[in-house]
Protein backbone atom coordinates (compact mmCIF):
# COMPACT_ATOMS: atom_id res chain seq x y z
CA UNK A 1 0.00 0.00 0.00
CA UNK A 2 1.47 3.04 -1.02
CA UNK A 3 1.78 6.10 1.78
CA UNK A 4 -0.29 9.16 1.48
CA UNK A 5 2.34 12.29 0.78
CA UNK A 6 1.15 14.81 4.09
CA UNK A 7 0.06 18.25 1.92
CA UNK A 8 -0.28 21.45 3.52
CA UNK A 9 -2.15 23.53 1.54
CA UNK A 10 -2.07 27.88 1.87
CA UNK A 11 -4.37 29.99 0.24
CA UNK A 12 -3.20 33.61 0.36
CA UNK A 13 -4.57 37.08 -0.68
CA UNK A 14 -2.50 39.76 -2.50
CA UNK A 15 -1.44 42.25 0.58
CA UNK A 16 1.71 43.33 1.66
CA UNK A 17 3.83 41.10 3.55
CA UNK A 18 1.72 38.25 3.03
CA UNK A 19 4.78 35.78 1.53
CA UNK A 20 6.19 35.88 5.28
CA UNK A 21 2.75 33.59 6.36
CA UNK A 22 3.96 30.94 4.03
CA UNK A 23 7.85 31.33 5.72
CA UNK A 24 6.18 30.88 8.69
CA UNK A 25 4.50 27.52 7.82
CA UNK A 26 7.72 26.32 5.92
CA UNK A 27 9.70 26.64 8.79
CA UNK A 28 7.14 24.82 10.76
CA UNK A 29 7.34 21.99 8.69
CA UNK A 30 11.40 22.39 7.98
CA UNK A 31 11.20 21.66 11.40
CA UNK A 32 8.80 18.61 11.46
CA UNK A 33 10.82 17.16 8.97
CA UNK A 34 14.27 17.94 10.45
CA UNK A 35 16.01 20.11 8.39
CA UNK A 36 18.38 21.88 8.70
CA UNK A 37 18.64 25.96 9.75
CA UNK A 38 20.45 26.54 6.76
CA UNK A 39 17.61 24.32 4.58
CA UNK A 40 15.14 25.87 6.19
CA UNK A 41 16.40 29.49 5.56
CA UNK A 42 17.13 28.31 2.06
CA UNK A 43 13.71 27.04 1.45
CA UNK A 44 12.01 30.30 3.33
CA UNK A 45 14.29 32.58 0.78
CA UNK A 46 13.32 30.87 -2.61
CA UNK A 47 9.70 30.88 -1.19
CA UNK A 48 9.77 34.58 -0.52
CA UNK A 49 10.81 35.10 -4.35
CA UNK A 50 8.76 32.98 -5.66
CA UNK A 51 5.63 34.76 -3.90
CA UNK A 52 7.21 38.13 -4.92
CA UNK A 53 7.51 37.28 -8.26
CA UNK A 54 3.49 35.97 -8.02
CA UNK A 55 2.33 38.77 -6.20
CA UNK A 56 4.18 41.33 -8.34
CA UNK A 57 3.98 40.07 -12.00
CA UNK A 58 1.17 38.00 -12.54
CA UNK A 59 -1.22 40.39 -12.70
CA UNK A 60 -3.68 38.53 -10.82
CA UNK A 61 -6.52 39.55 -8.30
CA UNK A 62 -7.18 36.40 -7.30
CA UNK A 63 -5.23 34.64 -4.27
CA UNK A 64 -1.47 32.80 -4.31
CA UNK A 65 -1.46 29.45 -3.37
CA UNK A 66 1.18 27.54 -1.86
CA UNK A 67 1.43 23.52 -1.66
CA UNK A 68 3.87 21.89 0.54
CA UNK A 69 4.30 18.46 0.14
CA UNK A 70 5.94 16.40 2.38
CA UNK A 71 7.65 13.89 1.29
CA UNK A 72 10.28 10.70 2.74
CA UNK A 73 13.52 12.10 1.09
CA UNK A 74 12.47 15.68 0.00
CA UNK A 75 10.02 18.80 0.68
CA UNK A 76 8.44 19.68 -2.89
CA UNK A 77 6.75 23.82 -2.64
CA UNK A 78 4.42 24.88 -5.39
CA UNK A 79 3.47 28.27 -5.70
CA UNK A 80 0.69 29.00 -8.06
CA UNK A 81 -0.49 32.07 -9.43
CA UNK A 82 -3.98 32.47 -11.67
CA UNK A 83 -2.02 35.24 -13.31
CA UNK A 84 -0.59 36.34 -17.18
CA UNK A 85 2.05 33.70 -17.04
CA UNK A 86 5.07 34.81 -18.72
CA UNK A 87 7.94 33.43 -20.59
CA UNK A 88 11.07 32.25 -18.84
CA UNK A 89 13.17 32.58 -21.53
CA UNK A 90 12.41 36.20 -21.99
CA UNK A 91 13.40 37.00 -18.78
CA UNK A 92 16.80 38.92 -18.60
CA UNK A 93 19.17 38.52 -16.16
CA UNK A 94 20.35 42.43 -15.06
CA UNK A 95 24.04 43.30 -14.91
CA UNK A 96 25.26 43.87 -11.99
CA UNK A 97 27.57 46.46 -13.29
CA UNK A 98 24.28 48.45 -14.04
CA UNK A 99 23.35 47.75 -10.60
CA UNK A 100 26.08 48.97 -8.33
CA UNK A 101 25.90 52.70 -7.37
CA UNK A 102 23.18 53.38 -9.52
CA UNK A 103 19.67 55.15 -8.38
CA UNK A 104 18.11 52.05 -10.72
CA UNK A 105 15.97 49.18 -8.80
CA UNK A 106 18.70 46.62 -7.21
CA UNK A 107 16.12 43.43 -7.69
CA UNK A 108 15.45 41.29 -10.86
CA UNK A 109 17.74 37.82 -9.68
CA UNK A 110 14.36 36.12 -7.85
CA UNK A 111 14.55 33.58 -10.42
CA UNK A 112 18.29 33.18 -10.53
CA UNK A 113 18.22 32.91 -6.73
CA UNK A 114 15.25 30.25 -6.47
CA UNK A 115 17.25 27.79 -8.83
CA UNK A 116 20.51 28.15 -6.68
CA UNK A 117 18.62 27.69 -3.22
CA UNK A 118 16.86 24.99 -4.42
CA UNK A 119 17.54 21.56 -5.38
CA UNK A 120 15.44 21.43 -8.75
CA UNK A 121 12.97 24.60 -10.02
CA UNK A 122 10.39 23.79 -12.44
CA UNK A 123 8.14 26.58 -13.76
CA UNK A 124 5.07 26.29 -15.88
CA UNK A 125 3.36 29.24 -17.33
CA UNK A 126 0.63 30.15 -19.71
CA UNK A 127 -1.82 32.57 -20.03
CA UNK A 128 -3.94 31.30 -17.31
CA UNK A 129 -1.31 31.19 -14.75
CA UNK A 130 1.96 29.89 -13.49
CA UNK A 131 3.25 27.48 -11.41
CA UNK A 132 6.81 26.88 -9.67
CA UNK A 133 7.53 23.47 -8.22
CA UNK A 134 10.43 23.71 -6.02
CA UNK A 135 12.50 20.67 -4.58
CA UNK A 136 14.27 20.63 -1.63
CA UNK A 137 16.39 17.05 -0.90
CA UNK A 138 16.62 15.98 2.73
CA UNK A 139 20.17 15.74 3.65
CA UNK A 140 21.24 14.06 6.44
Amino acid sequence: MKKLVPVVELKLPILPNMELIATQTAEVIANHMDLSEEQSGEISMALIEACINAFEHSKTENNVFIHFLIEEDSLIVKVIDQGIGFDKTKVEIPKIENKIGKNERKRGWGLQLIQALMDSVEFESNGEGTTVTMKKNIKN
